[in-house]
């Protein structure tokens, strides 16, 4: 039993992790119908940024704090320098300029930071507590609670604020979005911005437990993209769900069958999900873009 929980519980730290990872996907989705394959990067920048910017004397939560801004300055001009300029463009064509921003992204990193894993201190300690004979860290509650209350806000944005009720009008017809006054240039470069300060959320949360590097990012953006698809691409809900329930199929499966195969895990859901289930959980039961 206590083996059981140790998974479940690591399970749902891995799993809050990739549900915002796919959160991102899911949200520039729907605002553009672009699959934005430099999300990972964007939780990359926000561990390594927050680890650099501490280094040089800054206060860990400002630092935290410039990291989200610089990110997110960066995923609008993402969209402002490389998606707005190729409007109109095949969904194949807009899927290779984000995997070539990602590997821009990539090389940028790597010349302003460097090659190093780093890591931040946990917020609540190191030391891990035990539950019905499982050992939790502290800082996995804090993932999973930043989590929650990211998608708490993201809901509260869509829901009650008219910029988000923008959103939404353009993810159901942005051509009659624009036909009642609405500016879809800026609120698409708002999603990106918006995605990308998600992204460096979760890398700040997470660094503390699974180190930063930076080359990190293109496993998580593929991982977030399995659990977009394994919710229903364009689903926020779906997102959460697929990231949660990806998070346990790859910690059971390390722990009952071999860590070796735990990151092969993402890949056999896409595959499972593009033969068995091509809309996800909570998909629409038509795909529009591939």
């Amino acid at each position: 039993m206590a083996e059981f929980l140790q998974f479940f519980f690591s399970g749902l730290t891995v799993g809050a992790v990739y549900a915002l990872v796919a959160l991102g996907f899911t949200l520039i989705y729907n605002a553009s119908d672009v699959i934005n394959f430099a999300q990972g990067e964007f939780v990359m920048l926000g561990g390594m940024a927050t680890v650099f910017l501490a280094l040089t004397g800054v206060p860990l939560p400002l630092a935290a704090l410039l990291a989200i801004v610089i990110t997110a300055a960066i995923g609008l001009a993402l969209h402002r320098f490389a998606i707005e300029p190729a409007h109109g463009a095949s969904p194949v064509a807009l899927i290779m300029i984000t995997i070539g921003a990602s590997v821009f992204l990539r090389g940028v990193a790597q010349i302003i930071f460097d090659k190093r894993f780093h890591s931040l201190p946990p917020i609540f300690g190191g030391e891990p507590f035990r539950l019905w004979g499982a050992a939790i860290l502290p800082q996995g509650l804090v993932v999973m609670a930043g989590a929650a209350v990211i998608v708490l806000l993201l809901w509260q944005f869509v829901d009650r604020t008219m910029l988000g009720k923008a959103v939404i009008a353009i993810a159901a017809n942005r051509l009659a979005a624009r036909l009642v006054g609405i500016d879809t240039r800026r609120i698409v470069g708002l999603c990106f911005a918006i995605s990308a300060a998600i992204g460096a959320v979760a890398g700040i949360l997470v660094t503390p437990i699974t180190l930063t590097s930076y080359d990190v990012g293109t496993l998580l953006a593929l991982k977030g993209f399995a659990a977009a698809m394994l919710g229903g691409i364009g689903s926020g809900l779906g997102a959460v769900i697929g990231g949660l329930l990806l998070g346990m199929f790859e910690t059971f499966s390390a722990g009952y069958i071999s860590s070796k195969y735990k990151d092969a895990v993402a890949f056999l859901v896409i595959l499972a999900v593009l033969f068995a289930m091509p809309q996800g959980v909570l998909g629409r039961g038509k795909i529009e873009r591939v």
